[in-house]
């Protein structure tokens, strides 16, 4: 009973904010409810400051109901990604995988490194000391690009499929990654085991490749049931199946589980649809998932709004907080900067990337969800802080602004964008496609 009620106040807070900004303030959906979320939660803890009101320890007992950590990375998390993978091209983004391969693997370890020893540096001129150790693991958990919050962005901004494909496809593999590193930090933090590269190795192959096999494996058998019957109730539910029992089963073998439904998601997404769909099934698949990423878009926002009452702040946390903003967003311009400069040996690059890769960077919950598991503890406490800050700025302020600089780089790259405006960005995709170069 305590869960449905604690469920039905999320649904209908949602509900509620989503109709207060699409009728009053019109911001993308997500940023709006996520917003109006924030101004509630300092609202009700300025009143409680002032002892005006008891609402702030009526949400506080409400908000330890909802563990974000468990209800993100083992409930929402699998759906997300799955919705979002569904919809990427899988040839466009086959055609770029060591491009997306190594702005996932190698420039998340990149910025893990310089985030965590410049926080280190920064936080010992404050003097808010805490190991290095756990500067890193700040690092690895603030390195990846959030896919639900890029994925969710890029849709509201009006950018082509190509961009989105391609930025998309960075942001889905590289938590996953990001999510081995924090472990094997973790583990040396902790100390309960002696952490090797053999065992460092070990992890990597088992989480991320044992996952991306995994996906494959049963995105193969959903396949194959898919084609053997057209009923979109039945195939639906198959999805539904895949994303559930795929993710469960994925973390109980100790595979990534983020990794596995994504490569199951661009199975389905492509294959799938083509070879084992009628249309009819097509459209109710699409409709379906395009909901549940929406309603769980919405209710993930809100989560991050309303977080706010139950964390710790102080000045010295929101300044550092405020300041290693502006780090993590150098670390990735740096770490996108240097492989996307080694890679132009090879490939040909847009102008403009580094500056959309860096800027369309967004960090989210899932930064947040990782704070959340760290040890309790002062170290946790100032990390969750400050990881707090970083997502509500990166997702208002990037969020609300990666529009105008694809729009603007469209514009300066192309003397001929004017002419080109109807194709809704499709000069900004990644590479200068021979068609761009042209027209």
């Amino acid at each position: 009973m305590e869960l449905q009620n604690t469920a039905g106040l999320l649904f209908t807070i949602t509900a509620l904010f989503a109709y207060i900004n699409h009728r009053f303030i019109k911001l993308p959906t997500t940023i709006g409810i996520m917003l109006i979320a924030l101004a509630l939660s300092v609202t009700l803890v300025i009143l409680d400051h002032f002892s005006l009101t008891t609402g702030e320890q009526y949400a506080k007992s409400v908000l330890k109901n909802i563990d974000f950590n468990q209800t993100l990375m083992h409930g929402m998390l699998s759906f997300l990604l799955f919705a979002g993978a569904l919809h990427v091209n899988l040839e466009a983004l086959l055609d770029k995988k060591w491009v997306i391969l190594i702005l996932a693997s190698v420039g998340v370890v990149l910025t893990t490194f310089i985030v965590g020893a410049a926080s280190w540096l920064l936080l010992e001129m404050m003097n808010l000391q805490i190991p290095f150790i756990y500067c890193l693991l700040f690092g690895s958990l603030i390195a990846p690009t959030d896919p639900v919050a890029v994925m969710g962005i890029m849709k509201t901004v009006g950018a082509s499929k190509s961009l989105e494909t391609k930025i998309a496809g960075e942001s889905l593999f590289n938590d996953g990654i990001a999510v081995v590193i924090f472990m094997v930090l973790l583990e040396i933090a902790i100390g309960h085991e002696q952490v090797t590269a053999r065992h460092i190795g070990l992890l990597f192959l088992e989480e991320a490749v044992g996952g991306a096999l995994f996906g494959l494996f049963i995105g193969w058998l959903t396949f194959l049931m898919l084609k053997s019957v057209d009923n979109y109730q039945v195939e639906i539910l198959l999805t539904l199946a895949l994303v559930i029992g795929g993710y469960a089963l994925a973390t109980q073998l100790h595979l990534s589980g983020p990794i596995a439904i994504v490569v199951a998601g661009l199975l389905i997404g492509n294959h799938g649809r083509h070879l084992a769909m009628s249309e009819k099934t097509r459209e109710h698949i699409d409709t379906f998932w395009e909901l549940i990423d929406e309603i769980l878009n919405a209710i993930l926002f809100v989560l991050i709004g309303l977080e706010i009452i139950v964390l710790t702040f102080n000045e010295k946390y929101l300044l550092a907080g405020v300041l290693l903003a502006l780090i993590v967003l150098i670390a990735r311009f740096i770490s996108v900067g240097l492989l996307i400069n080694l890679l132009k040996l090879r490939n040909s690059f847009h102008p403009h990337v580094v500056k959309i890769l860096t800027w369309g960077g967004l960090r989210g919950g899932i930064s947040v969800a990782l704070a959340l598991s760290l040890p309790v503890g002062p170290e946790r406490d100032l990390i969750l802080a400050v990881t707090y800050v970083i997502v509500i700025l990166s997702i208002v302020i990037q969020g609300l602004t990666i529009g105008r600089l694809v729009k603007h780089a469209s514009s300066t790259s192309d003397p001929n964008a004017s002419k080109l405006r109807h194709k809704s960005f499709i000069t900004m995709s990644f590479y200068k496609q021979e068609s761009e170069c042209h027209s």
